[in-house]
């Protein structure tokens, strides 16, 4: 156990431990005037404190175990999910969260993100490398990732569903596709893009009675908000129009720390969450958020180091995959705040509070670090 805690990558737990201080921190300035999230500074400290132990842990835990494994944890992944579209709790419109108690809730689709990374990488790398075929690799994975995808499109959750698709697309490109695959991929994904948004504008009023109908407002205001802006609501561009608002006023070095304005009175809905990026703009300004992104930028290309000298190219793969998820998540995030990107449901990670998304989070970065620990060990035993 200590040759493998020697072996860990402390560089990257270095890197959690500053997020954990500015996560923290940004709490504390985005719920001072909330009594409803009060302690959310506090209760993040814990779940980080939670979260290292089960990083850690997972480091020490041989990673070739979990591959194995990788047909059971995604039936559980599965079952989990058609669980909660019957049993789970009602938040933001989306039936996707098991409640444990009063404030503490379990959301199955976090999980399903790093199984779906597992399975992928195991299908995947039974390939060695060759380049991956439409029958025997593309269609089973595509299979693969469906089912949970649609059980999380249904709830309905938009922003772990893209993740989804995002976690395969990453996957499948450093996995030795075809060209002329990708090529079909992109053609079809740029098509059906333009379908959409061509039957979204076509049909704009029947699609609007048909989500109110299915008490899915929100979801069609964030649509249209981003499809239609000048035809949007001032209530559906409200989060948009004032995440932007706080942002550039910050400037250069920002308001200062406790001075941003728009977090209070509901300006900016949800600071605490999917929009604490507006806090570190606002009080600490483009200073802040240029801080921030480098130590998203370090903390992957960390990770990325590990797949390059993994000897193990199903170890790689599930780098990747991760990697693939982190990206997609802090560009959605980030974007949506300044209006690159149609606001969803995606949190930042490791700044944004949620102990079930960063515990997961954890989980994950504790299988990169399994991963860099156990290679020496593998490459003995080839």
């Amino acid at each position: 156990m200590l040759n493998k805690l020697k072996k860990l990558d402390w560089g990257i737990l270095g890197i959690l431990l500053l997020f954990m201080i500015i996560s923290s921190v940004v709490l504390h300035s985005a719920t001072i005037n909330d009594p409803r999230y009060a302690s959310s500074d506090t209760k993040q400290i814990i779940f980080y404190g939670l979260g290292f132990f089960v990083a850690i842990a997972a480091s020490l835990f041989d990673y070739r175990i979990v591959l194995k494994s990788w047909h059971v944890l995604y039936g559980i992944g599965v079952s989990l999910l058609i669980l909660v579209y019957f049993f789970g709790a009602k938040i933001n419109g989306a039936r996707g969260w098991f409640k444990i108690t009063e404030s503490l809730t379990f959301q199955p689709a976090e999980i399903v993100k790093i199984i779906l990374v597992i399975g992928i990488a195991y299908l995947m790398g039974r390939r060695q490398g060759d380049k991956l075929t439409l029958m025997r690799d593309l269609l089973p994975i595509g299979a693969f990732a469906a089912l949970p995808f649609m059980l999380v499109m249904i709830q309905p959750d938009l922003g772990n569903a893209i993740i989804y698709l995002v976690i395969v697309l990453g996957m499948l490109w450093i996995g030795n596709v075809k060209y002329t695959h990708v090529l079909i991929g992109l053609g079809t994904v740029v098509a059906g893009i333009v379908l959409f948004v061509s039957l979204f504008t076509m049909f704009n009023n029947e699609i609007k009675e048909f989500m109110k109908d299915q008490d899915l407002t929100h979801w069609y205001e964030r649509i249209n908000t981003f499809i239609n802006p000048d035809e949007a609501s001032s209530d559906a561009k409200h989060q948009s129009l004032n995440a932007k608002i706080a942002i550039g006023s910050g400037g250069l070095s920002g308001d200062g720390y406790l001075n941003g304005d728009m977090k209070n009175g509901g300006f900016v809905p949800y600071p605490y969450s999917d929009s604490i990026f507006v806090v570190i703009g606002e009080e600490f300004g483009f200073q802040g958020a240029a801080i921030l992104l480098l130590l998203y930028f370090l903390l992957i290309y960390r990770m990325i180091i590990v797949a390059f000298k993994c000897y193990d190219m199903k170890a790689s793969f599930i780098v990747i995959g991760i990697v693939s998820m982190y990206v997609f998540q802090v560009f959605q995030n980030i974007g949506m705040m300044i209006g690159l990107m149609p606001i969803t449901g995606i949190t930042l990670p490791f700044i944004s509070y949620g102990g079930t998304s960063l515990l997961l989070n954890m989980l994950s970065i504790g299988l990169v670090l399994s991963i860099k620990s156990h290679q020496e060990v593998y490459e003995l035993a080839d």
